[in-house]
């Protein structure tokens, strides 16, 4: 009787055990996440202008050409400066995603929340790095029609209608950090004053 006393012991033991690493592998990545939402959500903002300021863009330009001397001159300068602005916005995604992605995490619902997540993020950043591949693409172009003397301004480089085509399936991005928090706080009933927020 002593003997399976003892292993229903030993049993609620692990399992409070596993209970209680799955709850701080949980904290360990709110915290991480509730770092970092703030500078998330601006990023998310500026990514929506960031892609309408592409769009426009683009609209203007195929239906006038690239321009001639001054008008492609900026064209081929805009082009570079989206580009770096591409760039950046997919750095903070990137920030978040390894951020994430550092995190120790065995127990499921902690792993799956993770998962979702940096799919999530690994999907911006695609969709970012598209974009900025063809605007690299097309201010190289415009550099070539400025040392062409055949060039008439009439016309543009492919870049932009690939642009035109990425930007189609382009879906505004959701708040998946505070998604992601909402699902451990409610899994988990985490408080702030657990994380020192």
């Amino acid at each position: 009787m002593k003997i399976c006393y003892c292993w229903v012991a030993a049993a609620v033991l692990l399992l409070s055990a596993c209970g209680k690493q799955e709850r701080r592998e949980a904290v360990g990545m709110y915290k991480v996440l509730v770092e970092k939402r703030a500078a998330f959500a601006q990023n998310n903002a500026a990514e929506k202008d960031f892609v309408s300021s592409v769009r426009g863009w683009c609209t203007s330009i195929t239906a006038k050409g690239g321009g001639t001397g001054a008008q492609l001159e900026q064209n081929a300068s805009v082009a570079q400066d989206l580009a770096k602005s591409s760039a950046s916005i997919s750095a903070v995604v990137g920030q978040v995603r390894q951020g994430i992605y550092d995190q120790s995490i065995q127990e499921e619902f902690p792993k799956g929340v993770r998962s979702n997540l940096i799919g999530e993020l690994t999907r911006r950043q695609r969709f970012l790095q598209e974009v900025r591949s063809a605007l690299q693409d097309s201010a190289t172009a415009f550099e070539g029609f400025r040392q062409s003397r055949g060039y008439k301004g009439d016309t543009y480089p492919a870049g932009i209608d690939k642009l035109t085509q990425i930007l189609q399936g382009y879906h505004e991005p959701g708040d998946s950090v505070t998604e992601a928090i909402s699902a451990l706080t409610t899994k988990y009933n985490i408080k702030d004053g657990e994380v020192g927020t």
